[in-house]
């Protein structure tokens, strides 16, 4: 369904036909204009009359209405189309999710299609109406602030991650060692992030070429050179998003490393104190068996003092023994 549609004009929103080609025509008649069409989750014929009014690509538009695309930009000749990968994280049940936003860019036009809750576009629209100097930059401009509040919002996400990290590691490292299901919280975090990164590392190509970085890097069309500089400073952003992630991502692994090195360290402890309690109830278990078989030639049984002597004899070798386990740590 279309979301929003308007004319842009010197930076200020306008008043335009509803007709979507009368519409282009008349942004694309005055210089500083341009239209802008947001979507959300459009069905195939929804998408068709844009389709058609704008002459977008036929990839792209299969890319914008099936949606499950990596981050990334392709040229076309009559537009530009970005995806990006909106990221929420639910604190709560140490969630990532993901949505979807791709945006073309052409000549005097700008059509975002979002599926998924994540990113509002809404937001940003009436951030930029109330900048009417970014708006002046026309399409340009309204892809930056898109790229640069997706971004934005990565940094967010990673900071709220490496905060319930920090409280994951206290607990798993606390006295009590955590709960049974420590593990699995542990791999379960560990590929939330892996959800993360899906949408942070493959979108570093896209921004580097949006940027103008790297040697032989040609100008992408439909984005005015005036802009580099903006989205360099989104690229910047990104590299800190990604080296954030990769930062958690090898936390996070460490910590289950030394999670399991923690507990076979325990169960060693627990097999050392089943093997010294086994060991001493062995010395009068052997005793009783020996004095046990009912041979007639055992001169002990039949002294006056065989039984108390056994049994002290029990009990000090019970005693020597706890206190040798004892003081190796054993007990």
């Amino acid at each position: 369904m279309i979301v929003d549609c308007a004319i842009y004009r010197d930076g200020r929103r306008i008043e335009g036909p509803e007709d979507l080609s009368d519409a282009l025509d008349e942004a694309r008649a005055q210089g500083d204009s341009f239209l802008w069409i947001g979507l959300h989750e459009p069905t195939e014929k929804e998408f068709d009359l844009v389709t058609h009014e704008f002459g977008l690509h036929p990839l792209a538009v299969e890319d914008a209405l099936k949606a499950h695309q990596r981050p990334k930009l392709e040229v076309y000749d009559d537009s530009l189309f970005v995806v990006l990968k909106p990221v929420t994280y639910e604190p709560h049940s140490d969630t990532v999710s993901s949505g979807e936003l791709m945006v073309f860019v052409g000549d005097s036009f700008v059509v975002t299609v979002r599926h998924g809750e994540g990113a509002p576009l809404s937001s940003i629209r009436h951030e930029l109406e109330r900048r009417p100097e970014m708006l002046r930059h026309g399409p340009t401009g309204v892809l930056h602030a898109i790229a640069d509040s997706v971004v934005d919002h990565y940094l967010d996400v990673a900071t709220e991650l490496g905060t319930d990290l920090e409280e994951l590691e206290a607990e798993i490292f606390s006295p009590s060692g955590g709960a049974r299901n420590t593990a699995s919280r542990i791999y379960s975090f560990k590929r939330q992030i892996q959800e993360f990164r899906r949408a942070t590392v493959p979108l570093t190509l896209p921004l580097t070429r949006l940027a103008g970085l790297g040697p032989n890097v040609a100008a992408v069309p439909f984005v005015k050179d005036e802009g580099r500089p903006f989205f360099r400073d989104v690229n910047d952003h990104l590299t800190r998003v990604n080296e954030s992630v990769e930062g958690l991502d090898r936390l996070v692994s460490d910590i289950l490393s030394a999670h399991l090195a923690q507990m076979s360290v325990r169960q060693n402890d627990d097999m050392r104190k089943i093997s010294a309690w086994a060991a001493m109830a062995a010395i009068p278990t052997m005793i009783a068996g020996i004095y046990g078989m009912n041979f007639d030639h055992m001169p002990e049984l039949h002294w006056t003092w065989s039984y108390p002597a056994v049994i002290a004899a029990m009990v000090v070798l019970e005693v020597l023994l706890y206190r040798l386990f004892k003081r190796r740590g054993w007990l």
